[in-house]
């Protein structure tokens, strides 16, 4: 297992899935990516249009991301594992397959939470819909610990 793609959204949960992470990768002797997929640009927010002030909060926004991607490598590299972070815009679904696909990822480790009806109706699940779609093997980190 040379690659492990660990997708990771900025919820304030991602401390499991990066020690499963770190887990399987010192186990394989493994590259680590950990990718969080940002909100793709509205289409008002254009970099052609829309208010300076909004494009200067989405950039602002992105940038804090990159910054905390990167300490998240750095945290891993300082552990002994070979990492980088990626900073993407797109479909969650169809980012994490295309991403994995490039990287040569032989692993993807997501996190799943329960959701409300509500939720699952209009945004479903990404492990769900992962599972579904991935020819890559899923490693699922149940993330809502506190709950069982």
């Amino acid at each position: 297992m040379k690659n492990i793609l660990v997708t990771i959204d900025f919820n304030e949960k991602e401390a499991p899935l990066l020690e499963q992470a770190f887990k399987m990768a010192s186990a394989f002797k493994s590259k680590l990516w950990i990718m969080h997929i940002a909100a793709p640009e509205p289409d008002f927010v254009g970099y052609d249009v829309g208010p300076e002030e909004i494009r200067d909060a989405r950039a602002e926004e992105l940038r804090k991301e990159h910054r905390l991607l990167q300490k998240y490598a750095k945290d891993m590299n300082d552990r002994g594992i070979d990492t980088d972070g990626l900073l993407v815009s797109g479909a969650t679904i169809e980012t994490i397959l295309q991403q994995a696909e490039k990287l040569k990822a032989d692993l993807i480790i997501t996190g799943h939470e329960r959701h409300g009806f509500f939720y699952r109706a209009i945004l479903g699940s990404t492990a769900e819909q992962l599972l579904e779609d991935s020819k890559i093997p899923l490693l699922i980190v149940p993330l809502d610990q506190d709950k069982a």
